[in-house]
């Protein structure tokens, strides 16, 4: 049997949606509901339906095209495509946060590591086989950590690097050999002894060689945000330095241009103030520039390769919570508003189809409970539009510090997450 609620907002139009942001690394959520539109609303659910994974609705309003905290929320109307959630097979053999997902060459997706609860980070990994749907544990690392990197290399290995064990960083990196089904200690970042790095990015280059970017170091009890970056050879398993960043950033963007370059965008300067600036990595100079200034500063944002060979940009916070979207034009070297999402939200997930739209789920819309909605990004018209609505939360649907993977089928897989401790080991797909 399939159901569906139907959902009415009611918005109170000219109040912002404040949110805290969150800490650096572990986050936890309250079960208070305030929304998550930008504005404050009244949710009133009820009626049936015939699809599977209701759609939420848009909010009545204004749009917002500057990129801001949207006061009323987005275009009106109550337009949602289709698009459902179905739960897998079975649940995650772990449940996690602030995890990696890699899709393997073999059609199976590793899930390694995170954090269980905010005191506990996982050692753990498992494999999901979209064939049966179910999730079975494959080798443990080498050491525990959340908020690290996974990289797929050219040789069919995963690159593992930084991260957060709980109470300390790590600064060393390590393999899985999906033939094998192990991890193996590789090469130490060059961060320096006794420090870390993570809340950092990891981008493949063309050349076959891993870029490591920013993130927070911590070192004898004081932290410190960082402007270097560093490579990796998979050749010969060491990390190297390399040029550093017109800044410093953590919870920023890295997204692999067509021309082989590296956007560099957004983020944090600590506890300081959300980055509105951009630069990027010239691999064949191994050196950083300014490019384009975004409309808004944000973080814990998303960055998404368009098929046009634009990125787009969504969501994240400064003190508030983000609906506002725009588009950096490699031609240009600028940014550019796009669409307004229906739903205000950060620390989200943003994939992009086989059809060339983007998904976006989850995410924390301010001080209330995870965002359950989900919304389509169609970049022939610049518009958001909601679709179904996620189903894998205790209190309700919904997640945040989620991963969400595009399976071989065109389907995207949905795992784990943060709802409030201990984390979630639900995952869904969406069809």
């Amino acid at each position: 049997m399939v159901h569906m609620d139907v959902r009415v907002r009611i918005v109170l139009s000219g109040l912002l949606l404040m949110c805290s942001c969150g800490g650096k690394g572990l986050h936890f959520s309250t079960a208070l509901d305030a929304g998550g539109t930008g504005g404050a609303t009244m949710l009133v659910t009820g009626g049936t339906d015939t699809s599977a994974g209701a759609g939420t609705t848009g909010s009545a309003g204004t749009t917002d095209t500057t990129g801001g905290a949207t006061g009323s929320g987005g275009t009106s109307g109550a337009t949602v495509l289709q698009g459902v959630f179905v739960p897998t097979g079975g649940r995650m053999t772990t449940g996690s946060f602030e995890h990696t997902a890699t899709m393997l060459p073999n059609g199976k997706v590793l899930i390694v590591g995170g954090a269980f609860d905010e005191i506990t980070g996982l050692g753990t990994a498992e494999l999901y086989d979209p064939a049966t749907g179910t999730f079975t544990a494959t080798g443990t690392m080498t050491v525990a950590r959340c908020s690290h990197t996974a990289t797929l290399l050219p040789n069919g290995l995963v690159l593992i690097a930084g991260g957060q064990a709980i109470t300390e960083l790590q600064l060393t990196a390590e393999l899985y050999d999906p033939a094998a089904g192990t991890f193996t200690a590789t090469g130490t970042m060059t961060t320096g002894r006794f420090a870390g790095r993570f809340l950092h990015t990891a981008t493949l280059l063309p050349n076959g060689l891993v870029l490591i970017t920013g993130g927070e170091m911590r070192t004898l009890g004081s932290s410190q945000v960082l402007a270097s970056a560093e490579l990796y050879n998979p050749a010969t398993g060491t990390f190297t330095a390399t040029g550093t960043m017109t800044t410093t950033r953590e919870y920023h963007t890295a997204t692999l241009l067509p021309n082989g370059q590296v956007l560099i965008a957004g983020g944090q300067q600590g506890d300081v103030s959300a980055l509105a600036s951009a630069e990027l990595y010239n691999p064949a100079v191994g050196i950083f520039t300014a490019t384009g200034t975004m409309p808004v500063a944000t973080w814990k944002h998303t960055a998404t390769l368009l098929p046009n060979g634009q990125v787009l940009v969504t969501g994240g916070c400064v003190q508030w919570t983000l609906a506002g979207a725009e588009l950096y034009d490699p031609a240009a070297g600028t940014f550019t508003t796009t669409g307004t999402m229906t739903t205000a939200r950060y620390s989200h997930a943003a994939t992009l189809l086989l059809d060339g739209l983007v998904l976006i789920t989850g995410g924390q819309g301010g001080i209330g409970p995870p965002l359950e909605s989900a919304e389509l990004y169609d970049p022939a018209v610049g518009t958001f539009t909601a679709t179904g609505t996620m189903n894998g939360g205790r209190l309700g649907g919904g997640r945040f510090e989620h991963t969400a993977t595009l399976l071989s089928d065109g389907t995207v897989l949905i795992a784990g997450g943060n709802e409030s401790f201990p984390s979630l080991a639900t995952a869904e797909q969406y069809e």
